[in-house]
């Protein structure tokens, strides 16, 4: 294909979906969607591959939804009709746990399927015991949607909607929030077909396998020119009630095939916490890892993510079998980078950075308004500092790998009864070294109530900071206080009216020697 022509169908298809995307976001209910970023859309050829995803979400979600929307393309691949919507939230599918729906919208030309464009999205409420970790299995976890027709024949599929909508504390948000994916799906859906008109094609496919095959080529180049060999990480956290988890990743690079693998082989076993990580998010996370260090300027695509594999021991902490509990599945997984990253060290070290604080600290919060209505609130997260760049500090208040934002606490206190006391950066929190880790952050809150109310929250890195590298000191631990006394739960607490939570959060380790 004619490389200028190329390049203006590309231009065309990230614009669609990256549109659908901010679509999506303006739309939703949730402020974990509309503020944070917390979702993902991709567009899929007609084979289920992903050739494009927007330039906005999280590399969790994203690369998460390659894979379902793979997986639903395999399940309903000649079962579909136009105006049919599909949707799950199987975790072993899609992202992880229940919260993460995911609505694939097929794509119909003159009765012709060329496509479809798929989003995922955390919900505020998936019923169950919501996004802490104290679940014991999967099925206290909320409501399982195994892949089925969210519409038929552009009409909602009633049994479909009374079963989510008598399963979520929250109807209205939750389908305020699968309105948004159904709309812009739909809307991106018309976009494509107009290109498509426009450039006189009949379908997607030749420039779906254009992209695709260029783009994996491009990844297999830059592995071919990094030197072969096995290269080993470890990295070890806390997590909620004290529990240590070990991450041990071999990076094997095949300069031959242009083949990378990663492999888990030695690292911590199921937890009874809802903090194990499905296979799916792991490779994720994994693959964000590797593309970041690798060639991060090329597409993220099918063809992109084929040279790169995951292995991980099936029942372990990272390959969650069922029915282990998941809900706070993010806890372990986003901190999947940091052992591939100090592998990779040994190989492009000026391309890795050091330990940041690892996973978002996240929070929700259920009680009663004044007037005793009963709230759940939107799931809302910190970060601590990232870590230190071989050359530049590691950025403040700023959470890789997720690079989801924080909702702003005036929308925070617009929508529910909640007070923020402070909210600043930890001054001296990041590790000192030739760059220096980034800042934690401090956030303090109480609720405005007389009642008791619960609460979830789920930090991490409360004994340990994170590791300094080549020589670069470790980042400040984080405390998490109620009414100034250190707490360590991993389950929903409940609080008593006036009760003042801090949350300190871990700064960056520092990159090489000061």
């Amino acid at each position: 294909m004619d490389g200028i022509e190329l390049e203006i169908l590309w231009s065309n298809l990230i614009g669609i979906v990256s549109e659908q995307a901010k679509a999506l976001q303006r739309i939703a209910f949730s402020p974990i969607v509309r503020e944070a970023g917390d979702l993902a859309s991709g567009l899929f050829d007609a084979r289920g591959r992903m050739v494009a995803q927007a330039n906005t979400g999280t590399p969790g979600h994203i690369n998460s939804l390659a894979a379902a929307g793979e997986a639903l393309h395999g399940i309903f691949d000649g079962k579909l009709e136009p105006g049919d919507i599909v949707i799950t939230n199987d975790p072993w599918m899609s992202a992880g746990h229940f919260f993460d729906i995911t609505v694939l919208c097929p794509i119909f030309w003159h009765t012709r399927l060329i496509g479809y464009i798929g989003s995922t999205v955390h919900h505020t409420d998936i019923g169950g015991y919501g996004i802490g970790a104290g679940a014991r299995d999967i099925h206290e976890e909320g409501l399982w949607i195994p892949p089925s027709k969210l519409y038929e024949k552009g009409e909602p599929n009633p049994l479909m909607h009374d079963i989510i909508r008598h399963n979520v504390r929250t109807p209205d948000h939750v389908f305020g929030d699968l309105a948004a994916q159904v709309s812009s799906g739909r809307a991106g859906g018309e976009q494509l077909i107009t290109l498509c008109r426009r450039h006189g094609l009949q379908d997607i496919e030749a420039v779906s396998e254009e992209i695709i095959s260029r783009s994996e080529a491009a990844t297999r180049r830059a592995i071919r020119a990094l030197p072969a060999g096995t290269w080993h990480g470890e990295s070890q956290f806390d997590v909620p009630g004290g529990e240590v988890i070990t991450l041990k990743a071999a990076v094997t690079i095949d300069n031959a095939a242009g083949d990378v693998i990663v492999d888990f082989a030695g690292s911590s076993g199921a937890s009874p916490l809802g903090i194990n990580v499905v296979m799916n998010y792991t490779h994720a996370y994994s693959t964000f890892a590797v593309r970041s260090c690798l060639n991060p300027e090329q597409p993220n695509n099918y063809g992109s993510l084929a040279p790169i594999k995951v292995r991980a021991p099936e029942g372990s902490i990272v390959n969650a079998a069922y029915p282990s509990p998941l809900n706070a599945r993010h806890v372990v997984g986003m901190f999947v980078p940091m052992p591939i990253l100090k592998a990779l060290h040994h190989v492009i070290p000026d391309r890795v950075l050091a330990e940041g604080s690892g996973a978002v600290w996240t929070v929700q919060i259920q009680g009663k308004r004044a007037d005793g209505e009963a709230f759940t609130s939107s799931m809302f997260n910190y970060s601590g500092g990232m870590g230190g760049r071989a050359h530049k500090p590691g950025p403040d208040a700023t959470c890789y790998p997720t690079g989801v934002a924080a909702v702003p606490v005036e929308i925070l206190e617009a929508t529910m009864p909640i007070v923020f006391d402070r909210r600043e950066l930890r001054p001296g929190s990041g590790g000192a070294g030739r760059s220096r880790g980034g800042d934690g952050q401090i956030i303090g809150f109480h609720m405005r109530t007389d009642q008791p109310w619960l609460l979830n929250a789920v930090p991490s890195r409360l004994d340990q900071g994170p590791e300094g590298l080549d020589g670069g000191e470790a980042g400040a631990a984080g405390r998490f206080t109620v009414n100034g006394q250190p707490v360590s739960e991993s389950k929903k607490m409940t609080m008593a009216a006036g009760d003042i939570v801090v949350l300190e959060t871990p700064g960056g380790g520092g990159y090489g020697a000061a």
